[in-house]
């Protein structure tokens, strides 16, 4: 009878194994909230779940072990989840391991450090990727100019920019907002921030953070930016060897002669750019065309790359979405002349028409950066004042899913560069 009965159990436990031995998470149109869905995948890395990101699989589906709590956590998120059987698992990992068939099935067990650069005195329409990180909630750390001179980003693997000003301009909102309180409260932080630290300008205390981030990348870090913490980063940069800043900013003149003493050898993603000398101009360098572009807004896409799954996984990782058309939106820098690209530089979005560069990528040592233009990918033209956006309304947003990509990217298995 015993006998019997281990063989019943035995039989039982094959059958619940055979029929439930995955699970999959697909992102493609089945999905309900793709945004959320991020945040289980993450979840599911903290509790030590083997994750595999299917590269061009169904948008960019997950596949990971059968796991209750996972499968529990999909249901409560809201995020669609499949179970299926060993055999069909697989079936789909045979199916894309195939030659011919443009995909791949890439590991990831650990939920990477995050960290966002972010002032104390943040307003809350300054950044999406805060937005959509709570929303899929993905846990971050906020650091500052205090943090990242104290060393601590080595305590992490991502780090995210936003609308942050690395010129020691303040965001050239002078002309419009210099009598705004947040404005005054901005200037005020960062010029007792750098008296603190024995920096005389805060363009100084700027560039010596940004070239401490220069180094994170460097040393296998891996760098987001978004809007004008793209272009205004490698501004400070380039210019580190001359003072672009107007009186209003530090206290004196700016060089007449700072474009001729730029140093391109020093950025990261742009080169042969000038800077924009009128300090009320809103505007930075002719690396971004939101004044140039001729743009209309219901024209206003861009394109995503596609790219070898098996040969470039890495950009692969990156252009993850269910469409490869994203609606353009617009910020403070909007999006890149191509012709002020590094010849380096990795395009993986453009408005071709338009020689636009939306989002882009690039190595510098061991690590990896991406910039990606515009400001918040479900709000055209998003003013300063506007109310965030509700991300709940937005589950399924491609634009914001780009933001995403970027934030499990380090959890993957890193594979080098083929071509």
């Amino acid at each position: 009878m015993k006998r019997i009965f281990s063989l019943v159990t035995l039989l039982f436990i094959l059958v619940v194994k055979a029929h439930a031995a995955f699970l999959l998470i697909p992102m493609d149109d089945q999905q309900k909230n793709h945004l959320k869905a991020y945040g289980v995948v993450y979840w599911a890395l903290q509790q030590d779940v083997e994750v595999k990101w299917l590269l061009n699989y169904r948008g960019g589906s997950f596949l990971m072990p059968s796991n209750r709590n996972v499968h529990d956590e999909c249901l409560i998120r809201g995020v669609s989840v499949e179970t299926i059987p060993d055999a069909k698992a697989s079936s789909i990992l045979q199916y894309i391991a195939r030659e011919d068939v443009n995909m791949d099935a890439v590991a990831m067990q650990k939920a990477p450090k995050i960290a966002v650069y972010s002032p104390p005195n943040k307003q809350p329409w300054d950044d999406a990727v805060t937005l959509v990180l709570s929303y899929a909630e993905i846990p971050y750390d906020v650091v500052y100019d205090q943090e990242i001179l104290d060393g601590k980003l080595k305590n992490y693997d991502w780090l995210h920019l936003h609308h942050e000003d690395f010129t020691g301009e303040f965001g050239k909102f002078y002309r419009n907002y210099h009598n705004m309180p947040w404005y005054q409260e901005e200037v005020r932080v960062n010029r007792e921030m750098a008296e603190k630290n024995g920096f005389q300008k805060v363009s100084k205390l700027k560039l010596k953070v940004a070239e401490i981030i220069k180094n994170f990348v460097k040393n296998g870090g891996f760098l987001f930016a978004m809007c004008a913490a793209t272009d205004t980063y490698d501004i400070a940069l380039a210019a580190h060897n001359t003072d672009i800043c107007g009186p209003m900013y530090d206290g004196d003149p700016e060089d007449p002669d700072m474009d001729s003493k730029l140093d391109f050898g020093n950025t990261l993603a742009f080169q042969n750019f000038h800077i924009v000398k009128d300090p009320y101009a809103y505007e930075f360098s002719d690396i971004d065309v939101t004044e140039t572009r001729k743009v209309k807004p219901e024209d206003d896409y861009f394109t995503l790359f596609d790219y070898s799954a098996k040969w470039d996984p890495v950009p692969t990782m990156l252009t993850q979405d269910h469409t490869r058309i994203i609606k353009g939106f617009m910020g403070q820098t909007t999006a890149f002349n191509e012709d002020k690209l590094k010849a380096n530089i990795l395009i993986m979005g453009e408005n071709k028409a338009a020689h636009e560069a939306r989002y882009i990528h690039g190595d510098y040592g061991k690590g990896f950066f991406s910039f990606y233009g515009g400001h918040d990918p479900e709000d055209y033209r998003h003013l300063v004042g506007d109310p965030p956006t509700d991300l709940s309304l937005h589950p399924n947003s491609p634009g914001y899913r780009l933001i995403l990509n970027n934030v499990l990217f380090p959890a993957a298995r890193k594979k080098k560069h083929k071509t």
